[in-house]
């Protein structure tokens, strides 16, 4: 398993937005049409699952928030760690793997 990678693909994942990162990365992925949002208006609520459970995201930009597990974090990277539960190498490999152009 590769343990490093380059500093341009961990700094693009970085910056994938969060709700991009859930819809590579989940089995199902439905925004909630009925959410209406208190502090950003462009924050959106997601009803997600993975081979791992069932997970209620919020999303804003690269941010993101697990209302069940009153958790959040930054990066496509953390956020896979946290619904996928697997370590930082594992994450970047899979997101890698699932958000690189193909051709």
């Amino acid at each position: 398993m590769r343990k490093s990678f380059p500093a341009a693909t961990l700094l693009h994942l970085r910056q994938t937005p969060s709700d991009a990162a859930l819809r590579s990365l989940t089995l199902f992925c439905k925004v909630d049409a009925t959410y209406h949002p208190v502090k950003d208006p462009n924050s959106r609520h997601w009803h997600v699952r993975t081979d791992h459970g069932e997970f209620e995201i919020l999303t804003t930009g690269v941010k993101w928030y697990d209302a069940r597990a009153k958790m959040g974090g930054g990066g496509a990277i953390d956020l896979a760690m946290h619904i996928l539960h697997v370590p930082f190498a594992e994450a970047a490999r899979i997101l890698t793997a699932r958000t690189e152009p193909r051709g």
